[in-house]
């Protein structure tokens, strides 16, 4: 737990560019680049706390002060993880929360910092397709609370997943937006058999089944949302061709809606339903494992299954940075920081 009188701050950067980057020069010196920024990093956070490589592009830093985006150290931290040239230029988005005073749990602390990481993304792209998709979601608030807070949490699973089977930018961002619009079409479907507490009677399927379609059509009115439309139109077809509206069956289902299909039934499993009891996150998992190879893509499941250990394995991490820290604002130890 958090404690209410830490004030200190948590900064997650996510690199814009490097995917490019990495297409233009190669991986070796998508790597070089990337152990550099580290380096840079780990100087940047100095005295004012430490540094983390996280995974892939992304890096933390954890400062012992409570601190907005203009504290030196978080624009050294930006400085550190930029770098431009004749074919390319990177620059960090990045997600700020002050310890205690935004959040008071290890889990709060590393949710906020991920949104706020996507929100400055969204900014700096200034894109349509975020634009129109946040109207959206406004419109699924409004009309389905619950809902909602189901497609955020797939979306950001769904984020998660496609990172680690190598999802990056622009890509990365699609599957992301496909998981937090994926039942859009949803709006178009009557109360009644949405919130049915007993099984559907064949009409009522037949009638929710169109939602996968509706949701196409609906996302297709923005042209910004087209390649995010195809994903959520595929989000329910199976791997072995069992699903609707197209039967599609193996790759022939895009990846990103085949994450998005792995991430919604975990997340529906793992929530209160009023048709079904909650099941155990364990258990769950349990499920995909059992359904991978017919219901669900395998590759995807284990991938799935290595971002939830992944997360659990970084909110720990976090924890033991923060029970670090705290013994350092106590005055029992300065932890030396860790290398980025």
């Amino acid at each position: 737990m958090l404690e209410a009188d830490r004030g200190g701050t948590l900064v997650f950067f996510d690199l814009d560019g490097f995917k490019a980057y990495n297409d233009a020069f190669g991986h070796g010196a998508g790597d070089a680049l990337l152990k550099r920024f580290g380096k840079a990093l780990l100087q940047a956070g100095g005295t004012h706390g430490s540094a983390y490589r996280l995974g892939g592009d992304e890096f933390c830093l954890l400062l012992r002060e409570p601190a907005g985006p203009g504290h030196p150290a978080v624009r050294a931290a930006v400085a550190a993880l930029s770098d431009r040239g004749e074919h390319f230029a990177i620059r960090p988005s990045r997600g700020l929360v002050v310890l205690g005073r935004e959040a008071r749990t290890t889990r709060e602390a590393l949710q906020l910092a991920d949104q706020r990481m996507y929100a400055d993304k969204r900014s700096h792209r200034g894109s349509t397709r975020h634009q129109v998709g946040d109207v959206l979601l406004s419109v699924l608030a409004a009309r389905a609370p619950e809902l909602s807070r189901h497609t955020i949490e797939v979306g950001e699973l769904a984020a998660a997943t496609g990172r680690g089977l190598g999802l990056v930018g622009d890509e990365l961002d699609l599957v992301r937006r496909a998981g937090d619009l994926h039942d859009i079409g949803k709006v178009a479907i009557p109360d009644a058999i949405v919130d049915k507490a007993g099984p559907l009677d064949p009409g009522e399927w037949e009638l929710m089944r169109t939602h996968a379609a509706i949701g196409e059509r609906i996302l297709n009115a923005a042209p910004a949302l087209r390649p995010v439309a195809r994903l959520v139109r595929s989000s329910h077809e199976r791997w072995d061709g069992g699903g609707y509206p197209d039967g599609l069956a193996g790759e022939a289902i895009p990846l990103g809606a085949r994450i998005v299909a792995v991430c919604d039934a975990y997340e529906a499993m793992t929530s209160a339903r009023v048709y079904r009891a909650v099941v155990t996150p364990a258990d769950a998992l349990a499920e995909l494992e059992r359904c991978a190879g017919t219901q669900f893509d395998p590759s995807v499941v284990a991938a799935f299954a290595d971002a939830v250990a992944a997360a659990a394995q970084a909110a720990a991490a976090a924890q033991r940075m923060v029970s670090s820290e705290k013994s350092y604002a106590e005055g029992r130890g300065n932890p030396a920081p860790r290398a980025a």
